[in-house]
């Protein structure tokens, strides 16, 4: 559940990123707050040293939760991955077993460290969360550090506990539109086009994206619960991922990500032809962070309870 200071009434409240805990209320001001007298240019580099959370740099806090979130990353590349390339395998396994896989995997990890970092594991939630002013760019910006470390380690260890030949047959379970193959007519592609690709990142996000801020309506994840939001959110991913591959039933397409961390460790890791039409990946995911964000601005204000600056 996000806390929350109330601070001359309801609509001007300050999230905590870090729900776990409660602000100290003895914190001294920082030191581009504390001069009585101050020029323009004083004041407006405090202004902008405010608005970017300058002090979260320094803060512990942050960088404990940082912690939380490149484990949680990590875990999260290693399991997926490694369900993809068994389900490729076996060439049994159907869509919605895959789907069902995913969507435990994403609750627990949500609920396992939403009480300690805001439970994002994933760059899509960070992007959109510093657009709603949320958590502040600093904080963002070392989660998202935070979660890339971690998506490299995760596909480094699944990489070290497969064989050679899997990791090149499956690309160690990374994110591809199109692949190449050869055969007795000859080699080609196959695969979708990186426009559609694009549109599918962008289409499915903003459906994510519908279902997780759910969390941060206080209204609804009072009246639901901390559990409850979380297994929503996991089923939602793993909708998506299902209508995804089985829409758009192409070879070659690995479906909508809707996290650019899973695609980006084993890109690092593997390398080759992962990095084609990667930032599809990552372009889509932000695109749909800002469509979601414009959307939010006709919601009432009582809903999202952004994280206000001095």
């Amino acid at each position: 559940m996000v806390d929350s200071i109330a601070v001359d009434g309801a609509t001007n409240t300050r999230i905590l990123p870090v729900t776990s805990t409660p602000p100290s209320q003895n914190v001294s001001s920082p030191w581009y707050k504390k001069g009585e007298t101050t020029t323009g240019r004083q004041l407006l580099c405090a202004k902008f040293l405010n608005w970017i959370g300058y002090e979260e740099i320094f803060s512990s806090q942050v960088w404990r939760a940082s912690v939380a979130e490149l484990l949680s990353t990590a875990i999260l590349v290693f399991m997926l991955d490694t369900i993809f390339i068994s389900s490729k395998i076996s060439h049994e396994t159907p869509n919605v077993v895959f789907a069902c896989f995913v969507a435990l995997i994403v609750a627990f990890l949500r609920l396992a460290t939403h009480p300690v970092s805001g439970g994002h594991s994933n760059p899509t939630i960070t992007i959109s969360a510093a657009f709603m002013g949320l958590i502040s760019l600093s904080r963002a910006i070392i989660y998202l550090i935070a979660q890339c470390i971690g998506s490299i380690l995760g596909a480094w260890a699944l990489q070290a506990m497969v064989k050679g030949s899997i990791t090149s047959s499956y690309l160690l379970g990374g994110c591809t539109l199109a692949v190449a193959t050869s055969g007795l007519s000859g080699s080609g592609i196959i695969g979708i086009e990186t426009a559609q690709g694009l549109w599918a990142e962008i289409i499915y996000t903003f459906i994510f994206l519908f279902s997780v801020w759910m969390a941060f309506d206080q209204q609804r994840s009072k009246a639901l619960g901390q559990l409850l939001m979380c297994s929503i959110t996991g089923i939602v991913v793993g909708l998506t991922m299902y209508l995804s591959t089985t829409v758009t039933t192409q070879k070659g397409y690995t479906g909508a990500i809707i996290n650019p961390a899973r695609c980006f460790g084993p890109a690092v890791v593997r390398g080759g032809h992962l990095w084609n039409d990667h930032w599809v990946f990552w372009v889509g995911p932000i695109l749909a962070c800002i469509a979601f964000y414009l959307y939010s601005k006709v919601l009432p204000l009582e809903h999202f309870k952004a994280r206000t600056t001095n």
